[in-house]
């Protein structure tokens, strides 16, 4: 009789009893101990044995220490003779170095699906790759889910849709606002940035027209919110009304919150809980958080009954 297993890493522990909730399954602790000059060692203490097993864990921050904990419990489960570990990453850290931008540069994320296999995963599940290409990179089964399905119903059942349009920061992400306006049954616009360094972003001027409009921003994270705050100005300058955003990974690296909270144009940030929120996060009224705990417990259900995961990649 086939046995789910489910261990929750250290990094959204939050999440990990939310899934574990729905799939009314108890978590597992994987007893990870840091030793005085910063090693891991993880000790499964139930029987895994030809066990389904799946191992929630956010390679957020700190990114280093989180992939590296993953992969000892990876390396653990294996030795003990689990039947399939899938690496359930509700956050795929590295994965904006996808390619090489310039000579002599790593494509890490190539790399983190290396280490992954090594360390011996059978399958990785993630929501909103940055790049889907990266997908390309795993020799085992790779699910990159949508988190769209509760993004749009926050937005639907919190912003009035009479007004609204749909914004990609970048022309990289108008594939990903075609299929939220589709959606919303609403237009879409684009603003046009430039890059000038890392993690320093430039918007130059909005395709579209979002005069007198309410705007919804639509990204895949945000970091710094660099490139955010620059996208509310240049909205605000095209006469754009009111001003939301939505993003799947809050990374808010610093000054992020604090650009958020005193930019006035900005009415809402939208994010989901794959990394999980500062507690001054928590604080600023303005960012909400909708929980991707149902939708990660569904691929993890239907991935251990052999059904078909489709209908999330969409």
């Amino acid at each position: 009789m086939n046995r789910l297993v489910l261990i929750s890493g250290s990094s959204n522990p939050g999440l990990s009893s939310q899934v574990s909730e729905h799939l009314d399954v108890q978590l597992v602790d994987p007893q990870i101990v840091r030793f005085a000059n910063g090693e891991y060692c993880c000790e499964i203490e139930k029987n895994v044995r030809g066990a389904d097993v799946f191992i929630v864990q956010s390679t957020s921050s700190p990114v280093n220490d989180n992939l590296m904990e993953l992969l000892i419990m990876i390396d653990a489960l294996k030795r003990a003779s689990a039947k399939t570990i899938t690496a359930v990453m509700p956050h795929f850290g590295y994965s904006r170095q996808d390619r090489k931008v310039s000579p002599r540069t790593p494509i890490t994320s190539k790399l983190v699906a290396d280490l992954l296999s090594t360390a011996g995963a059978t399958r990785v599940m993630t929501l909103d790759l940055h790049a889907g290409q990266i997908q390309g990179f795993f020799n085992i089964p790779m699910d990159n889910i949508y988190s769209s399905p509760v993004l749009l119903k926050y937005i639907k059942k919190n912003i009035p849709m009479e007004n609204l349009i749909a914004i990609s920061p970048d022309s990289g992400g108008v594939e990903r606002v075609r299929h939220y306006a589709k959606k919303l049954k609403c237009e879409l616009a684009m603003i046009d940035k430039r890059r000038t360094g890392k993690n320093v972003a430039k918007a130059m001027h909005v395709v579209g027209d979002v005069s007198g409009k309410d705007c919804v921003i639509v990204d895949d994270m945000i970091d710094t919110a660099g490139t955010l705050i620059e996208g509310v100005n240049a909205l605000k300058d095209h006469g754009a009304n009111k001003i939301y955003a939505c993003a799947t990974h809050a990374i808010f690296s610093d000054p992020a919150l604090d650009r958020i909270e005193t930019c006035d144009a900005l009415d809402s940030v939208i994010i989901t809980d794959t990394i999980p929120l500062a507690e001054r996060g928590l604080s600023i009224d303005k960012i909400k958080v909708v929980s991707t705990s149902e939708l990660i417990s569904k691929a993890i259900h239907r991935t251990f009954n052999n059904d078909s995961v489709s209908s999330l990649f969409i």
